[in-house]
């Protein structure tokens, strides 16, 4: 059975949806693509009246944000839409409890929607149960639809949940020649300071960030989320260092908030075990190249950002260390993603490029554990 196979809904008697239904759906899905991956899936939603009017379309930005039902739903309320006796179409079952933002089922419930076609159930055992809720408020519930596209959409974060790891952004910064520091060790800058910028609020919306200690060593990093004008943003995430090795007393990475947690292994899956135990769901390793290289070897990466430069160096450190592969049948193979603003996006003098594993993407042999420091 496939690995996301349990997520379809089994039905005897699947609905009889119309082109407009899957037209609506599939709108949501685009609206979906908005969203930023991370901690939280990709969701969107449209409501529909019953002559088949838009009355609004809502999707989710960012774990703490309000969910995609929910967006729609205030701008709805925002407009005066009246929703009694609407259809709301939604990629994912909308979640049935109250964490940073509240109840998805009750609150649709409250609004007189009368029907709710979702693609996929929730596989998060404390927010499903939301079509049940629905139903016990006369809402008439149907899934299903789309439900591959659906799944393909938030594959590798439907696998991250099933695994229970967090979901692993690698971000990488480098020169066209694929370095990420010059022969004598220099690095700052390669990149430009809108990719910086660019970077900081992605730091400033994960749960941790890591790298591995010999980066601590060589290059004594805050790994802090930082305002463009140098000061502390808002959320900052938990500063990880993997390896064996000491790190100074000294070390910036320390700071002196707490946020420091040093995991002493040199296997990324005990890593993610270890941080998705302390409330870690979204994961970015910024470093060095041997800590890249083990965690894209061992299948672990979810989604992959690069920041290139247009700088040549010629020598250097490469960006991801040797990944065991010998041949180029054995290639990592990555597709392009288009969520959260586009695959290519220009910064300044710099392009960031955003993929995910491609779904028929081959396992390579993992890095011996004497490599990772």
């Amino acid at each position: 059975m496939d690995s996301l196979q349990w997520l379809s809904p089994v039905r005897a008697q699947p609905p009889a949806w119309t082109a407009s239904d899957s037209a609506h759906m599939a709108e949501a899905l685009n609206l979906a693509t908005r969203g930023p991956r991370g901690a939280n899936p990709l969701v969107g939603a449209v409501v529909v009246a019953s002559d088949g009017r838009v009355l609004a379309t809502g999707w989710h930005r960012g774990a703490g944000s309000p969910h995609a039902e929910a967006d729609a739903l205030a701008a709805a309320s925002r407009d005066g839409v009246d929703l009694e006796g609407a259809t709301m179409y939604v990629t994912l079952e909308p979640c049935n409890h109250v964490g940073r933002t509240p109840s998805c089922a009750h609150a649709i419930v409250a609004t007189g929607i009368a029907r709710v076609v979702y693609a996929i159930d929730d596989p998060h055992d404390a927010a499903s149960g939301g079509a049940a809720t629905l139903r016990a408020g006369g809402v008439a519930v149907e899934s299903g639809l789309l439900s591959e596209e659906a799944t393909e959409l938030n594959r590798r974060w439907l696998e991250a949940v099933g695994a229970g790891r967090p979901y692993v952004t690698v971000h990488i910064a480098q020169t066209l020649d694929s370095r990420i520091a010059a022969e004598d060790g220099t690095s700052q800058w390669i990149t430009c300071p809108a990719s910086l910028e660019d970077n900081h609020a992605l730091r400033s919306r994960v749960d941790a960030i890591l790298v591995g200690s010999q980066t601590v060593a060589v290059d004594d990093p805050r790994l802090t989320a930082r305002a463009p004008d140098g000061s502390l943003a808002p959320h900052q995430p938990l500063r990880v260092v993997m390896g064996l090795r000491d790190v100074p007393a000294d070390a910036a990475v320390r700071g002196g908030d707490g946020l420091f947690h040093h995991e002493r292994t040199q296997d990324p899956a005990e890593v993610l075990a270890a941080l998705f135990a302390r409330g870690v769901r979204h994961l970015m390793v910024e470093g060095g190249s041997r800590v890249i290289g083990a965690f894209l070897a061992a299948g672990l990466v979810d989604e992959l950002i690069v920041y290139q430069a247009p700088i040549l160096l010629g020598s250097g450190r490469s960006a991801v260390a040797d990944l065991g592969i010998r041949t180029l049948a054995d290639a990592q193979h990555w597709d392009w993603d288009e969520a959260n603003g586009g695959a290519v996006r220009r910064l300044g003098a710099d392009v960031r490029l955003t993929f995910k594993p491609a779904a028929s993407a081959a396992r390579t042999a993992s890095i011996a554990p004497e490599e990772i420091h």
